[in-house]
């Protein structure tokens, strides 16, 4: 027998966590998505299908910050200035089956930090 992949086990979690939540234009979900090198942070409107606001590791003002936890940090501040430009005080916490440990905790703290609450 193979053994799950790891990917394949987050994903399944990030199903089943997506069953319970949802993301509306009033209380959009803030979703994280972590690779080896970067951090990715996103409020989406599920029931448009839009994303409001975004924030990446990967951007030119944050490049070479996202592999740690205080890169993560930097991009929750971000997303949540971002949200605040556009009028979102209020989201719903999407870890996208990660552990809520490490990068994960540091972005969402840093987010409640700057003003997002959930």
């Amino acid at each position: 027998m193979a053994r799950e992949s790891k990917n394949a086990i987050r994903l399944r979690i990030h199903k089943r966590i997506r069953h319970r939540i949802a993301g509306t234009q009033e209380r959009p979900r803030l979703a994280v998505f972590r690779s080896v090198n970067h951090i990715y942070a996103q409020l989406i409107d599920d029931q448009q299908g839009h994303t409001l606001a975004a924030a990446a590791s990967t951007e030119k003002d944050l490049r070479g910050k996202g592999g740690n936890v205080e890169g993560a940090k930097l991009i929750g501040k971000k997303v949540a200035e971002r949200a605040k430009e556009k009028g979102i005080s209020k989201v719903v916490f999407d870890r996208g089956g990660y552990q809520y440990h490490g990068r994960v905790k540091a972005l969402a703290d840093a987010a409640r930090a700057a003003g997002l609450e959930f």
